[in-house]
């Protein structure tokens, strides 16, 4: 297609905009998409306004494909085997503890803290945000993780809610380093803190070999098959990942589940709703913490880094709407896959904590039939929620 650019006159601004474009079609890797421009246009139009025809040609196309869901079924899938990549040891800035990278005054957020050990991930996920701020190639261990959890001062009067998994994945490094010893102990020392793992991974040996701290918990992000074989490149098959949490539960671990992102697609209820209904059947309101949903939402670099990228993914091929500053799916589509979620986990309402993450206030009211009045709300019904299930872990 980048052959026209020099053949016919378009403007600069077309230019760039075809050239867009041209890297979307070959990056949703469709059969369907046809390029041929109609030859009727060459007898009817000349100079200008065959140029303008042309792009309007393509623009047309592409916004058709935009507008149309994903069909999964007419994409060459593209199967990663291995990825190489170097560690690099780095001297991280600052105490260690930090504000979750995503909240807005725009977004209802639960005030996560977050505690990383390692920047960048093994993983290929084609709409993962830590690939704009990271080189995709070198994942970055912070020499002085030890040093600095111990010298964390935390309130002893206070409670914290921190989360291991914001710049890389929880678990697919296991114990390199000794991080997951120095996290470990970091729990037995805190008892005031809830540390939360979270994962697509199914390395979870550690685990398995060790005494887990009973306020530790261990979560999994988790999609259909269809969009982990097409889109979660590396990361662990649905099985391994529901089965790796049945097994730290079986040992008395409390998990729970991110459905982060759900991607709308041809029969997309369908398939969610089938890894819905298996872990209410795999799994008791006793073992699970939480349920979060989420969705695809891409800041302006990310969307440019994934089209530089040139990766085969059908990540872009929807119809965006600018909310809160960032391009996702419009409000309706998001009441559809959030209400459908939330309404098929109808027999653990007021038993597992549920919550919307990076989501517009006005779609709590809609989803759950209730809305937190800020923030601060939000983040003492989560932390109070998780503590009584970690309570009826000890007290068991």
């Amino acid at each position: 297609m980048l052959e026209i650019l020099d053949k016919y006159n378009f403007t600069f601004s077309q230019i760039n905009i075809l050239k867009n474009i041209d890297k979307d079609f070959r990056m949703w890797n469709d059969n369907s998409i046809d390029k041929k421009i109609p030859e009727s246009y060459f007898e009817k139009y000349k100079d200008k306004q065959l140029s303008k025809k042309i792009f309007e040609h393509f623009v047309s196309i592409h916004n058709r494909l935009r507008n149309t869901l994903n069909d999964y079924k007419d994409f060459k899938e593209v199967k990663y085997e291995t990825r190489k990549f170097s560690f690099n040891k780095i001297e991280k800035k600052g105490i260690g503890l930090g504000a979750c990278p995503v909240a807005s005054e725009g977004t209802r957020c639960c005030n996560l803290l977050t505690l990383d050990a390692v920047e960048s991930c093994g993983f290929d996920c084609s709409y993962c945000s830590i690939q704009s701020f990271y080189n995709q190639n070198k994942v970055g261990i912070d020499i002085n993780f030890k040093e600095k959890l111990k010298n964390l001062n935390l309130d002893p009067n206070e409670t914290y809610h921190i989360g291991t998994g914001q710049s890389s994945d929880s678990l697919m490094w296991g114990n390199k380093d000794g991080m997951l010893d120095a996290l470990f102990e970091f729990a037995r020392l805190n008892q005031n803190v809830i540390l939360e793992f979270k994962t697509k991974s199914n390395n979870i040996n550690y685990f398995l070999e060790n005494d887990v701290p009973k306020n530790i918990i261990c979560t999994w992000s988790l999609n259909t098959q269809t969009i982990i074989d097409n889109e979660e490149h590396l990361t662990a098959s649905l099985d391994e990942r529901i089965n790796s949490a049945r097994k730290l539960s079986d040992k008395g671990v409390l998990v729970g589940f991110h459905f982060h992102p759900i991607v709308q697609y041809k029969n997309y209820l369908d398939e969610y709703k089938l890894v819905y209904d298996r872990l209410q059947r795999d799994f008791t309101t006793d073992e699970v913490v939480l349920i979060s949903m989420g969705t695809l939402t891409f800041i302006k670099p990310v969307m440019k880094q994934l089209r530089e990228r040139e990766m085969k993914t059908k990540i872009l091929q929807m119809p965006f709407e600018t909310i809160n500053g960032k391009q996702s799916y419009s409000i309706e589509t998001k009441k559809e896959m959030f209400k459908h979620a939330y309404d098929s986990f109808s027999s653990w309402h007021g038993k597992v904590y549920f919550y919307m993450c990076m989501e517009a206030h006005s779609l709590w009211k809609d989803v759950f039939g209730y809305e937190f009045v800020n923030n601060d709300e939000m983040e003492h019904a989560m932390k109070t929620s998780y503590w009584s299930k970690i309570d009826n872990l000890k007290n068991k």
